[in-house]
């Protein structure tokens, strides 16, 4: 069976790797142009390309998926079935090619969180339970027959990351079992719940999306700031020392306090620092400071004693 894998980021890397061990012939690897990065702008490899460099596969790394050039060289190669992780839209000329069908492994429980970013929405939203969907691609994002599912519970104390993790070692076996499955024509396809009381998405996160909005609650905030760890971070500003600072925030929970204080109000008491967000406070254990490194409020607060007073914006 010959098997083409897309792929870019770590835990595309991760199921494409468990492939090799588990002893597929992977005839060929589709992954991200190296891209420029950090003040040398030297260019950085994906995390799929290392993978696929250390198992010396063939690589395709097209700019342009529509390419002719690019359409051509896929289409020769007469793949079976085609894995789909954590990659962009393919066109219709791509993943039809695949003889037995182009399949995505995507981090929810499809038709939930359709989209860019399902692990941190689910944290986000305060779901109870998540997991991993294969669904053979068709021409709308996310919208495919699905071919099987995993679960899993998502924890109050779960972060972005930790879900993330979850989920990586969830797909390894699933990817396997879709293989199989449809090689041996022992699964069937079933269509997707489209009811607008079924699908939910997970939008691209964004600077308005990720940003600690004094009209949260602090149960809503203590989500998002659950959910942006490790990547990309919640934040927002303060005003501090005649200055305005841009703040993120990584470790926190709600808190009940007998104290009233308008939004936006920061306070300091028995060696803690608590942020007003509506009706209620939200207790900080770990921040970061533009130009700074993240510390806990703890060694802050040694180090700034007057933060007393500042707002958060």
């Amino acid at each position: 069976m010959r098997i083409a894998f897309f792929g870019t980021p770590h835990f595309a890397a991760v199921q494409l790797e468990h492939l090799i061990n588990e002893g597929f012939e992977i005839s060929v690897v589709i992954t991200a142009p190296d891209k420029p990065a950090g003040r040398g702008r030297k260019l950085n490899q994906s995390d799929v390309k290392e993978i696929a460099l250390k198992h010396r596969l063939t690589l395709l790394q097209p700019s342009n998926l529509k390419d002719p050039h690019f359409v051509e060289s896929y289409c020769n190669l007469d793949i079976d079935i085609a894995v789909v992780v954590a990659f962009r839209m393919l066109p219709e000329m791509v993943w039809k090619a695949a003889k037995i069908g182009t399949f995505n492994l995507h981090a929810s429980l499809l038709p939930s969180y359709r989209g860019a970013a399902p692990i941190q929405w689910a944290i986000i939203r305060d779901e109870q339970k998540s997991g991993v969907t294969t669904f053979l691609i068709d021409e709308k994002i996310d919208t495919g027959n699905i071919l099987l599912q995993s679960t899993c519970k998502v924890l109050r104390e779960d972060t972005g990351g930790s879900l993330h993790d979850k989920l990586l070692e969830l797909g390894k076996p699933l990817i396997v079992d879709t293989i199989n499955g449809l090689a041996n024509q022992k699964i069937t396809p079933k269509n997707q719940n489209h009811s607008k009381t079924k699908v939910s998405y997970a939008p691209k996160l964004n600077k308005e999306n990720t940003r600690l909005h004094l009209h949260l609650s602090s149960y809503e905030a203590e989500s998002l700031i659950r959910g942006l760890n490790p990547f990309p971070g919640a934040y927002g500003n303060i005003q501090f020392n005649h200055k305005i600072i841009n703040v993120k925030i990584w470790k926190a929970k709600a808190v009940t306090l007998e104290k009233i204080a308008e939004e936006g109000s920061i306070c300091v008491f028995n060696k803690s620092l608590f942020i007003r967000f509506k009706s209620s406070w939200l207790e900080v254990a770990e921040w970061q400071l533009e130009g700074k490194k993240r510390m806990s409020i703890g060694d802050f607060l040694n180090g700034n004693p007057n933060i007393q007073g500042a707002k958060w914006l």
